[in-house]
């Protein structure tokens, strides 16, 4: 019955572009799925804080609001799902966004109101729905709007396995924390005596820092991303990122687990170390975060004056691009400055890659596979 259940919703879900147009009911009923599991997962991550939710976003949950915001996103998943009912022959959208929205409602009310415990290594489902609603309602419509290939679905292949790629990073981001900071401690604690140093560091202008550590950044992201990709052990890891066949704001999330942590591990190093304020940390993380979304956009801006300077999404996709020229190439994440340097800039005036992936596309489908993949020969 579940089985079925999930088939006929990923049906509609990929159903073709003539059903999906506006009026026929499929963005209400594809909208109203979203808000149901939003209220589902926000209702979870406050009334079982330290279970289902991430320490960092405590403050939201004391938000007198807070219920108001829930109940909001209750009230639109069912009036969506009723105009998906009104307009469309398929209701299987809207059917499951109202049992959605009874088990939100039935939850609350027997849910006892005193949270759990705080818990370092809980399931930050909170932290799910917010990325995926930020950077959703931005990276959507601009792929719409100024999409490079306008023919590509919202749902196209592959979409499954990098939606639970974006949950699996978002979940267990206090986890993966704690692991991606232990290096950058171990060094914090070997080197105590720079203590005047980095209230120097951290006295400068916000600005100042937040360019100098997207450099320092780089310059550590550049090699690391370059071993990774002419070692052959890390290459196994990597080629999971390259394995995706399209590219949009939601295949960026594609990455190795190891990869993950160890790209973390290595780039919050000079952050932390070299004392660079709070405030500018956040900052740069905020703006990493939106970065890696956009270069994997599927947007046609082909800003030219741009290109010498920053990362572009043409620039990245080159990164991405199936042809033998774009082997090895374009390997920096904010600044091409490093690949001309070190001689592995690669930019064709105008241009943009055939296709994406890995030759032969040797990298199996499907999360699990794609885990293990590295470790088999």
């Amino acid at each position: 019955m579940i089985q079925k259940l999930r088939l006929a919703i990923r049906n509609d879900l990929e159903a073709p572009e003539e059903s999906r147009r506006f009026g026929s009911g499929w963005l209400s009923g594809v909208a109203a799925l979203v808000l149901g599991i939003a209220s589902l997962c926000l209702l979870l991550g406050e009334r079982l804080q330290g279970v289902f939710s991430t320490q960092m976003l405590a403050p939201l949950y004391a938000l007198p609001q807070f219920t108001l915001i829930i109940q909001g996103l209750i009230v639109g998943s069912f009036l969506l799902a009723c105009t998906n009912l009104i307009l469309r022959r398929n209701r299987i959208l809207g059917f499951s966004a109202i049992v959605l929205v009874l088990l939100t409602m039935t939850i609350a009310q027997t849910l006892a109101a005193q949270a759990a415990r705080s818990n370092s290594l809980a399931l930050s489902l909170d932290w799910f729905v917010l990325n995926i609603l930020l950077t959703g309602f931005l990276f959507i419509p601009l792929e719409k709007l100024f999409g490079r290939l306008t023919q590509q679905a919202l749902f196209r292949d592959e979409w499954r396995e990098d939606l639970f790629y974006f949950l699996i990073s978002s979940v267990f981001v206090q986890t993966l924390t704690l692991f991606t900071l232990a290096p950058a401690m171990t060094v914090l604690h070997y080197t105590g005596d720079w203590a005047t140093f980095r209230e120097a560091v951290a006295s400068q202008p916000l600005w100042l820092q937040v360019i100098e550590i997207m450099f320092l950044t780089d310059f550590v992201q550049y090699w690391f991303h370059r071993a990774f990709h002419q070692l052959p052990f890390l290459w196994g890891f990597h080629a999971v990122h390259h394995s995706a066949k399209k590219m949009d704001w939601l295949a960026g999330s594609r990455m190795h687990i190891v990869e993950i942590i160890g790209l973390r591990s290595m780039t919050v190093i000079p952050m932390y170390v070299l004392g660079f304020a709070e405030a500018a940390l956040h900052i740069y993380i905020l703006l990493v975060y939106l970065n890696a979304t956009f270069v994997h956009a599927n947007v046609r801006f082909n800003v030219e004056w741009l290109k010498p300077f920053i990362v572009t999404p043409r620039f990245h996709h080159w990164h991405h691009g199936i042809e033998k020229e774009a082997i090895d190439v374009n390997f920096a994440i904010h600044f091409p400055l490093f690949d001309k340097l070190f001689g592995t800039y690669y930019m064709p005036k105008n241009q943009w890659p055939s296709g994406y992936g890995i030759g032969g596309h040797p990298v199996p489908n499907g999360y699990w596979k794609q885990l293990l993949y590295p470790f088999k020969k």
